[in-house]
């Protein structure tokens, strides 16, 4: 299964929703591969940190430009291919949305990252036309824990407008844990933070009941 983890912005948490979608498959005892297609080398470099600690293996690959026969490929060798793309509109994301199964749009609940929405789903749209099976998902990431903040209810209500794009009900929360464990080579899941691990294992099961 070829999951990616795409947006048309930077800064809403992506690389960080790959590597811990990652750290859990791998604790399951699945074998999976993580594409780092985002030249920033996040999720590269923390798979790199993550060889160096006794901790479930995941393999990685760095690949640009069309990568979509790179992951048809990986898909016949692993269970999960996960990857990771450039927060930005790019020719990673769009060929790499033509061989996906799954795609998560991570997404934080402000004005700025909502606005992307629309010229994300037209791209939805047309990667449809080459594979008709692929199932968009809106992820809110970075929520705030301050139940009293509105932004995350405003943001589920936007999504109802861009019906090619499924919120899903699970929210990733704005928590130190997931850049902590990120410096260490860890998902979450593998830390002692028992929100964030618990927000990770309800995205996978989401997903897969969905899937």
């Amino acid at each position: 299964m070829i999951i990616m983890i795409g947006s048309q912005k930077g800064g809403c948490g992506k690389s960080t929703i790959a590597i811990n979608i990652c750290a859990a498959l791998a604790k399951q005892g699945k074998d999976v591969v993580l594409v780092d297609a985002d030249k920033q080398s996040t999720a590269a470099n923390w798979v790199g940190d993550r060889a160096k600690i006794d901790a479930p293996t995941v393999h990685c690959i760095q690949k640009y430009d069309n990568i979509r026969d790179t992951l048809r490929d990986l898909d016949k060798r692993y269970e999960f291919v996960i990857v990771d793309a450039a927060g930005r509109d790019s020719r990673e994301l769009r060929s790499g949305m033509t061989s996906a199964h799954i795609l998560i749009v991570p997404f934080r609940p402000s004005q700025a990252d909502l606005d992307t929405l629309y010229h994300t789903q037209d791209v939805v749209i047309q990667a449809r036309d080459m594979n008709p099976d692929l199932k968009a998902y809106g992820l809110i990431t970075m929520a705030p824990t301050n139940p009293v903040i509105n932004e995350t209810k405003e943001a589920q209500e936007f999504l109802q407008d861009i019906p090619e794009i499924e919120l899903l009900r699970t929210l990733v929360r704005d928590r130190k844990v997931y850049r902590d464990s990120i410096s260490e080579g860890l998902g979450v899941v593998e830390m002692n933070n028992h929100k964030a691990r618990n927000e990770i294992n309800a995205l996978l099961e989401e997903i897969f009941n969905h899937g």
